[in-house]
């Protein structure tokens, strides 16, 4: 089965989440979503595999959101359109395998969803 990963080289959460699945064999495709940006009806799917609200995907440590979304109440629309306008809001590692998905928050939520 395949399985997807939303990286971000950068991050060592994402970088180790990566690992894991490498040495667990599993068929990855890496999808860099800073290079590739998610579409509105990407992120609204991943949501609803992940049984997550927009909110509990965004990195609210971001300057972006500090500086422009910090203390707002918006729709679900609007904070999955602000994820596709600052894909770097996205929280990572997110690994898709099948209808399942888990931000790899810590690492070892992507051997459970593994297994």
């Amino acid at each position: 089965m395949k399985t997807i990963i939303y990286h971000n080289a950068r991050c060592s959460k994402s970088r180790e989440g990566l690992c894991i699945l490498e040495e667990m064999g599993a068929s990855v495709e890496v999808r860099n979503y800073l290079a590739t940006p998610l579409t509105f009806e990407e992120i609204d799917h991943l949501l609803s595999l992940l049984k997550a609200a927009p909110l509990d995907v965004i990195r609210k440590n971001e300057s972006i959101f500090k500086e422009k979304f910090s203390g707002k109440e918006l729709s679900r629309s609007q904070w999955i359109q602000a994820i596709v306008e600052h894909p770097v809001l996205l929280e990572r590692p997110i690994v898709v395998r099948g209808n399942k998905a888990v931000v790899g928050r810590p690492p070892s939520l992507i051997k459970e969803l593994l297994n």
